[in-house]
């Protein structure tokens, strides 16, 4: 006798327009290509299964996966070398006093774009994953580099 589960009953809504072997080549996808964009990945899909998805179903797929479409760390991607050195130069000024950091200019600098988009790009990544080499979009002399 078939066992009948809360997954296997017939639900009111749209059916699925893609089967679970599509949603893990979507993951697989962006996972390879953090900037792959949703937009960008239903039309490759279109291409590739000659089905039409929305932008909007391949963000639904993502996010049920743990993928956020996040902002990237704009940085340098550091080495270990650059890691041991920066660990040094904080070790070298934990003791500072106030008088010492009142010589230190912080600047803070935000951009707004208020007419029309700014063209920024997002990162698909999980939770903890802000700073892996793959998620940072790496900046060198001032031009940020994809």
């Amino acid at each position: 006798m078939r066992r009948i589960r809360v997954s296997n009953r017939p639900r009111s809504g749209r059916p699925r327009c893609t089967t679970q072997r599509q949603d893990r080549n979507l993951v697989r996808n962006h996972m390879n290509n953090r900037f792959l964009s949703a937009s960008a990945s239903s039309r490759h899909t279109r291409e590739r299964n000659n089905q039409c998805i929305s932008a909007n179903t391949v963000r639904i797929r993502l996010s049920t996966s743990g993928l956020r479409a996040l902002r990237p760390y704009i940085g340098p991607i550091l080495t270990q070398r650059h890691r041991h050195q920066r660990t040094l130069w904080a070790q070298e000024h934990a003791a500072w006093d106030r008088i010492q950091w009142r010589s230190v200019v912080f600047s803070d600098e935000s951009r707004f774009c208020i007419d029309h988009a700014d063209g920024h790009v997002h990162v698909w990544r999980r939770s903890g994953e802000r700073y892996q080499a793959d998620c940072v979009r790496e900046q060198t002399g001032g031009v940020e580099h994809l």
